[in-house]
C-alpha cells in the first residue's frame, strides 16, 4: 500500500473517485453550493489528514493532471469555432467587455487590499484570481505574488463564480447568451465556463472565448498597471 501511495497513480487515482464523488452529490443534492470541485478538493483533505498521508505523495499524480490543464483549455476553441459568426457580429462589445472585466477585477483587488492593509506579496497574489490557473501562476510570479495563494484564490472565485453566476443573471435579467457568456468568462474562468456550457452552446463558447481573452489581456496590462499603481500610490 505504502509503495502505491508513492507512486504518481495513487494522486490521479484519489482525484478522478474524488471528482466524481463531487458529481454525485451534486447531482443527487442539486444544491449549488455543494459544487463537484469543492465537494472533491474536501474530500482530498480529508482523505490526506486522516491516513496521514504526505501532500508530497499525493502531488506525484495531482501534478500530472495540472499539466493536462492548458492542453484542455485549448479545447474550448472548439465550441468558439462554431460560434465563430456570432463573434464577428459583436466582437466589439465582446472586447470591452472583456476589457471592463480585467479592469474591474484588478482594481478592486487593488482597493480592497489597501483597504483591508494587506500585504504587497498577498495582494499580487490575489491580482490574477480571475483568470485561468496556469496563466494566473506566470501572473502571480512575475509580480511578485505567492503562486498557491493564487491558485487557492482562483479555485474559490471560480466555484463562487459558477454557484452565483444563474441568479445574477435571473435577477438582473441578462436574457443575452453572449452577454451572459462574456461575463461568466471574464469573471470565473474555467469553473465558470463549465458552468457557461450547461447553460448552452453559445453562452459556453462566449466564456471559454472571454476566459482567454482575459488571461491574454492581464498577463499584458498587469505589469504595466503595477508600475502605474507604484507611482500614483
Amino acid at each position: 500500500m505504502d509503495y502505491f501511495i508513492e507512486t504518481p497513480y495513487f494522486g490521479i487515482l484519489i482525484s478522478i473517485l474524488a471528482f466524481e464523488l463531487g458529481l454525485f452529490i451534486n447531482k443527487k443534492t442539486k444544491i449549488p453550493v455543494l459544487h463537484p470541485l469543492l465537494i472533491s478538493i474536501t474530500f482530498i483533505i480529508l482523505i490526506l489528514m486522516i491516513f496521514d498521508i504526505d501532500l508530497a505523495s499525493y502531488e506525484k499524480g495531482g501534478n500530472v493532471i495540472s499539466l493536462l490543464l492548458g492542453p484542455v483549455t485549448v479545447t474550448l476553441a472548439i465550441p468558439l469555432y462554431k460560434q465563430i459568426e456570432l463573434l464577428k457580429k459583436h466582437k466589439l462589445p465582446i472586447l470591452i467587455g472583456i476589457f471592463t472585466g480585467v479592469m474591474t477585477s484588478f482594481i478592486s483587488v487593488i482597493l480592497l487590499g489597501k483597504i483591508f492593509a494587506y500585504d504587497t506579496q498577498l495582494i499580487n497574489s490575489l491580482i490574477p484570481k480571475f483568470i485561468t490557473t496556469p496563466i494566473g501562476i506566470e501572473v502571480s510570479e512575475s509580480i511578485g505574488g505567492i503562486p498557491s495563494i493564487t491558485v487557492m484564490s482562483i479555485i474559490i472565485t471560480g466555484i463562487i463564480g459558477a454557484i452565483i453566476a444563474p441568479f445574477i443573471c435571473k435577477i438582473f435579467k441578462i436574457e443575452d447568451k453572449v452577454s451572459r457568456g462574456i461575463a461568466i468568462g471574464a469573471s470565473s474562468h474555467a469553473v465558470g465556463t463549465a458552468k457557461a456550457m450547461e447553460m448552452g452552446e453559445t453562452e459556453g463558447a462566449m466564456s471559454g472565448l472571454a476566459m482567454g481573452l482575459a488571461g491574454l489581456l492581464t498577463a499584458i496590462m498587469v505589469p504595466i498597471l503595477m508600475i502605474i499603481v507604484k507611482v500614483i500610490i
